[in-house]
C-alpha cells in the first residue's frame, strides 16, 4: 500500500492549483503529493472555457504563462428582458481556451515541478481511519494523511467522507460550431454574447455564444446554463438551445451536457483528514463560472494543509469558516444573493436597473472579472463609484 501525506483526487484546475501552491510554498512536500486522475490528459472536458481576467492573475501568481491557443474577448453583447440589447467594450473581458488543452498544461506544470500524477486511475472508494484516509482505485490501494476532493460536481470524496450535503446544482448544455457554417459575427468582432431574455419563459440562467479555436479553426461555442431543478426541464433547455443554434446556422447540432455545483455557505467543505476544492466545494451559482474559483480554492487548501502539517492537527475544523469569510466566500455569497434578484420574480426590475447605467455595467464587470481589485472591495464602495463621477 502506497502512503503519501497528501492525495489529491482530480487533476482539473482545482486539483492542479492545490498541488502547485503546495509545491511553491512547501517544496519539501514534493515527494508526498500524489494526484489521482481517472482520465488521461489531454482529456475531453465539456466546458465553455472562459477565463476571466482574475484567472490570468492566478496563473501569474503561480508563474504560469497562458501558452495554449486562446481567443481574447473585449466586447460583449447582452440581451436582457424584455428584449433590449446592451453593448459593452473594454480590454480583455475574457480569454477563451479549450479545457482539454488548458487542464493538460496545468497538470504538466505540476509534474515538472515535482508532483506525482497517476492518470488513467479511477478512485473507487475512500474510508477514513483514525490517522488518515484509505483510498482504493481500480489499480491499487493507498493511504494518505490528507485527501483533497478536487473531483467535480459529483465528488466521490464529498459523498464518502463529508456526507450528502451539497449546494445548488445547475446544468449546462453546449455545442461547438465552425464559424464558417454560421452567420455569427462575434469571432471577428472579439465578442461574446449573453442572452437573458428566456428568463421570461422560466429559465434561471442564460444562453451564451463564445468565440474559440479548435485545432486552429475558428468556432463558436453555443450553450445554455440553468440554475437548480425547479425551472425548465431538460427538454425545455434543449429546445431553447436548439432554437438559438438554428438562428445562427439554420441546422441543428449535437449537444453535450455537464453539471455545475453552486456554492452554499451552510454546506461543510471539510471533515477530519479531508477537504474540498473547486466544483466539489461549489462555484459561482449565478453564471456557473468555476475556473477562477478553482485556482483560488487550491491556494486556500494548500495553506490549510501546510498549517495542518505544522500544527499536527488534521481536523480542518476551520476550513469551511475560512472559505466563507475570505473574499472568495464573500463574492460567492453575493453571487448567490444575485441569483434571487436576477432569476427570481423581480428580475425585470434588476435587469432594468443594470441596463440603465453604463457606469453600473462598468463597475459590475470589473467586480465580476476581478479587475482593479474590485472583487475585494465592499458593496458600499461599488455604490459610491456608481453614483459619483
Amino acid at each position: 500500500m502506497l502512503r503519501r501525506e497528501v492525495i489529491i483526487v482530480g487533476s482539473g484546475p482545482a486539483g492542479s492549483s492545490t498541488a502547485l501552491h503546495l509545491l511553491k510554498t512547501q517544496p519539501s512536500l514534493a515527494r508526498e503529493i500524489l494526484v489521482l486522475e481517472k482520465a488521461v490528459h489531454p482529456r475531453e472536458k465539456v466546458c465553455a472555457g472562459g477565463l476571466i481576467p482574475h484567472t490570468l492573475g492566478c496563473l501569474k501568481e503561480l508563474d504560469i504563462s497562458l501558452s495554449v491557443p486562446h481567443v481574447v474577448v473585449d466586447r460583449a453583447l447582452v440581451r436582457i428582458p424584455p428584449g433590449r440589447e446592451v453593448r459593452c467594450e473594454g480590454e480583455g473581458f475574457c480569454t477563451v481556451v479549450r479545457r482539454s488543452e488548458f487542464d493538460a498544461a496545468l497538470v504538466q506544470t505540476a509534474k515538472q515541478r515535482g508532483a506525482e500524477v497517476h492518470e488513467g486511475e479511477k478512485v473507487l472508494n475512500l474510508v477514513r481511519d483514525p490517522q488518515g484516509v484509505r483510498v482504493w482505485t481500480d489499480k491499487g490501494e493507498y493511504w494518505a494523511r490528507m485527501v483533497v476532493g478536487a473531483d467535480g460536481a459529483g465528488s466521490l470524496v464529498r459523498r464518502k467522507l463529508l456526507g450528502p450535503g451539497r449546494g445548488t446544482m445547475g446544468k449546462a448544455i453546449m455545442c461547438d460550431i465552425p464559424v464558417k457554417e454560421t452567420s455569427w459575427l462575434g469571432f471577428l468582432g472579439r465578442r461574446y454574447d449573453f442572452n437573458f431574455v428566456p428568463i421570461a419563459q422560466g429559465l434561471k440562467g442564460y444562453l451564451w455564444a463564445f468565440p474559440c479555436l479548435i485545432g486552429g479553426v475558428p468556432h463558436v461555442n453555443v450553450g445554455i446554463y440553468s440554475l437548480g431543478t425547479d425551472g425548465l426541464t431538460g427538454a425545455d433547455l434543449q429546445r431553447l438551445l436548439r432554437n438559438e443554434v438554428l438562428s445562427l446556422t439554420g441546422h441543428s447540432s449535437r449537444f453535450k451536457a455537464f453539471p455545475i455545483h453552486g456554492y452554499a455557505e451552510q454546506v461543510p467543505l471539510a471533515a477530519p483528514h479531508a477537504l474540498l476544492v473547486g466544483d466539489a466545494a461549489g462555484v459561482d451559482p449565478l453564471m456557473g463560472e468555476g475556473i477562477s474559483f478553482a485556482l483560488e480554492y487550491g491556494k486556500l487548501a494548500a495553506a490549510e494543509i501546510i498549517q495542518a502539517v505544522e500544527e499536527r492537527d488534521f481536523s480542518f475544523a476551520e476550513y469551511t469558516r475560512r472559505v466563507r469569510y475570505s473574499w472568495i466566500g464573500k463574492k460567492l455569497r453575493r453571487l448567490a444573493v444575485a441569483t434571487g434578484l436576477f432569476y427570481g420574480r423581480t428580475y425585470r426590475l434588476w435587469f432594468a436597473l443594470a441596463g440603465l447605467s453604463p457606469r453600473t455595467q462598468e463597475i459590475g464587470l470589473k467586480w465580476y472579472n476581478g479587475v482593479d481589485g474590485w472583487h475585494q472591495r465592499s458593496g458600499w464602495e461599488a455604490i459610491r463609484a456608481v453614483w459619483q463621477p
